[in-house]
């Protein structure tokens, strides 16, 4: 913590102890303090990161695990109830928003969103572009160009897609280049419907954060970004910062673990976060619960003070 700026019996003396107050008072006695610290201060006031309170981060659920079973009805009622601003439908799950929703049922769940003030954040999906096997990327890039027109149709902001691992029979580039070549295609499809790609830190070795950016640098596309997915191999190779860096500028939404696990820097990737100007959604991923109304007040309040918020 930085030493105070003023002394403290200054401090008691001005009956608060906000740093605007303190420049106030340090600029109107500049006779005594000197203009020039008074500057210096009114510089510092200028270029310091936005307090964690005028954060414009929001919180959303992930369905995957703890709402898996919950129909539309009550994801919407549960997030709203909790405080949750948004939630990421994953497919395969009860509430069903699939590929196969007629058109009028389409429009319901983007009616019944738009009305209940839960944003839709995104669909989620399982599909990958790592494998070797050209008939498996091609469906998965022609499945994933469905989803999106049922993200469109529903009034979700893009689809979650993901690689799964490196091919140990294909060497590393060419498996990063042709995922970067399938995101391309997907996500020159979805900036035709105003959506966007979201590639999820995920898998064995796609995971790292340098072979990540390799993938974004092939995809190269602005409405292609990351999915930042809190992973203990963050902390891998140059260390935390050094791999926040290399994707800051890509990051869309991120998801999040259980906050309580203290092997992973969660103020520092807050903190880095609101430093960026985040302005997306964090996404818890619950695992099951048998009170998971309880679970995500808790798990919001935990989100709320580590980034000294309230």
């Amino acid at each position: 913590m930085k030493p105070p700026l003023i002394s403290a019996s200054a401090a008691g003396s001005a009956g608060t102890g906000s740093r605007r107050y303190f420049l106030k008072s340090l600029t109107a006695g500049a006779a005594t303090v000197g203009v020039g610290v008074a500057a210096r201060l009114q510089a510092a006031e200028s270029t310091s990161p936005a307090p964690a309170s005028r954060s414009p981060m929001r919180l959303a659920l992930v369905t995957y695990e703890l709402a898996k079973d919950w129909d539309l009805a009550t994801i919407i009622k549960n997030c709203q109830a909790t405080g949750f601003d948004g939630v990421e439908l994953r497919t395969t799950h009860a509430h069903k928003v699939e590929t196969d929703l007629p058109a009028e049922a389409r429009k319901e769940v983007r009616r019944r969103f738009e009305d209940s003030g839960v944003v839709l954040v995104g669909l989620g999906s399982t599909f990958d572009y790592h494998t070797p096997d050209p008939v498996k990327l091609k469906r998965d890039i022609e499945a994933t160009k469905e989803y999106l027109l049922l993200a469109r149709d529903v009034g979700a902001g893009g689809v979650q897609v993901r690689p799964n691992g490196l091919p140990p029979e294909v060497p590393v580039a060419q498996t990063l280049a042709q995922i970067g070549r399938a995101l391309r295609d997907v996500g020159e499809f979805a900036a035709q419907h105003g959506l966007q790609i979201r590639l999820e830190v995920h898998g064995d070795g796609t995971s790292l954060l340098p072979n990540i950016r390799k993938i974004m640098d092939a995809a190269d596309l602005p409405n292609v970004g990351v999915c930042w997915n809190s992973n203990q191999t963050d902390l891998a190779g140059d260390g935390f910062d050094a791999n926040f860096d290399r994707v800051k500028s890509r990051i869309q939404t991120v998801h999040l673990r259980d906050l309580f696990l203290a092997e992973y820097p969660w103020r520092h990737l807050f903190a880095r976060l609101n430093g960026i100007g985040f302005a997306g959604f964090a996404m818890a991923e619950i695992p099951h619960s048998a009170d998971p109304l309880r679970v995500m007040r808790y798990f919001r309040a935990l989100w709320l003070a580590l980034q000294d918020r309230s």
